[in-house]
């Protein structure tokens, strides 16, 4: 799904607005993700509290925030940008790519609740867009 200079442009602009809530956005995604999805807990097994607010879920959430942050650094080539994340999921950890896309779900939902008034029809659909793309890159090293 191609991105345009306006989706690129909305994107960076929220981005702006909420990166300084990253730690947070981060815990609450993750811990989401944990709630709507438990089979994605699997990952975690060895983690004694997977509870939205513990420190294993602030410490991921925040990794996952930054994996976001380069991707949208990355916005013109987030397949080159996040290629050693790809890696990373694909041949170290061996996540399943599909949730990533859940993952990209939950922290849609997070950032609608958290910034009800940035979160825009265009932001929406910029945000969508991006996210996708952002699931596909990770998944490059799948295929």
């Amino acid at each position: 799904m191609s991105l345009t200079t306006k989706d690129k442009a909305a994107v960076k602009n929220l981005w702006k607005k909420i990166s300084g809530a990253s730690d947070a956005i981060g815990a609450e995604t993750l811990g989401r993700l944990f709630a709507c999805h438990p089979q994605t807990k699997t990952y975690f097994s060895h983690w004694s509290d997977l509870s939205y607010d513990s420190e294993p879920v602030r410490k991921h959430g925040k990794k996952i925030l930054e994996g976001v942050a380069l991707a949208v650094a990355s916005i013109d080539d987030m397949n080159a940008g996040l290629f050693e994340l790809s890696e990373i999921h694909a041949f170290n950890l061996k996540i399943d790519p599909t949730n990533f896309k859940l993952m990209a779900q939950c922290l849609m939902v997070v950032i609608a609740i958290m910034f009800p008034k940035d979160f825009t029809d265009e932001a929406h659909l910029a945000l969508d867009k991006f996210l996708t793309n952002l699931a596909l890159s990770l998944s490059e090293k799948y295929r």
